[in-house]
């Protein structure tokens, strides 16, 4: 459909000059509640706009979140890969963005051994820890040297299952060279894939907010990300918004048939 307003043409260039992209969606909302498209507009871009993060950083980071496995939204991924690398992103960096998505599978387990620690003492019984031999008090200092810190969930993989620490710590290990992410790029990716609601993990979310603060990343660039780990909400009307239009085009077609057709 091409036939818009003056109103409705000058609406979708400030949708796209706010977010850098048109899809059948919003061009769907433009038809149906342009007020909302608007709305949301001068939402999703304030972040953007006002924040001190680079495109490229911002880019990278929807990549991140759209390729989540508690999200795995696909055209969203295609289309803010495809904008990353005109940002100058280069494949190293996407696949160190992959890569920290792929660390994000570990949430469960560093909670869950908590939370077994918590239950365990609860029923009056003690935790099969091993005492530490020089190998595991090792592996602390590597991660202590990596990370900057040590969390209790370090501690309790480390005493219960210091082989698992150990492949962990391998898994984990900053392989960037060349053109990867720096460490600070990395927080930072770390930081939107532990806040946005789909894998809400406020322990990972705390750890990684007080590594940003030690790199000297600002208080405006944590905010910044915040507000951005909450746009994966309006993927319910990127989904939602074509099958509506798909609906409606429908009935109309049959509406049009049965009018059109023998009495």
């Amino acid at each position: 459909m091409s036939d818009l307003t003056p109103e409705q043409q000058a609406l979708k260039e400030a949708y796209v000059k706010a977010r850098g992209y048109w899809r059948p969606w919003t061009e769907g909302l433009l038809r149906l509640d342009p007020v909302f498209l608007e709305a949301y507009g001068k939402y999703g871009g304030y972040a953007a706009e006002k924040g001190p993060l680079s495109r490229k950083m911002c880019e990278l980071i929807y990549v991140a979140l759209d390729g989540s496995a508690t999200h795995l939204f696909r055209p969203g991924l295609a289309l803010h890969l495809r904008l990353a690398l005109q940002e100058g992103a280069t494949a190293r960096e996407i696949i160190d963005v992959f890569r920290l998505a792929t660390m994000q599978g570990l949430d469960g387990c560093n909670v869950g051994i908590g939370i077994l620690a918590e239950e365990l003492a609860s029923a009056g019984l003690q935790p099969d820890y091993f005492e530490l031999t020089k190998e595991q008090l090792a592996l602390r200092e590597a991660y202590v040297a990596q990370f900057g810190d040590w969390p209790d969930f370090c501690e309790q993989w480390l005493r219960s299952d210091p082989g698992y620490f150990a492949v962990l710590l391998d898994l984990l290990a900053d392989r960037s060279a060349g053109d990867g992410l720096d460490r600070r790029s990395q927080c930072l990716i770390s930081l939107a894939l532990n806040a946005c609601f789909t894998a809400l993990n406020p322990q990972g979310l705390r750890v990684q907010i007080r590594r940003a603060l030690r790199l000297g990343i600002e208080q405006r660039e944590i905010r910044q990300v915040l507000q951005m780990a909450a746009h994966l909400g309006v993927h319910a009307c990127a989904i939602g918004v074509p099958v509506l239009m798909e609906a409606l085009e429908e009935r109309a077609a049959k509406a049009s048939a049965g009018e059109g057709g023998p009495e």
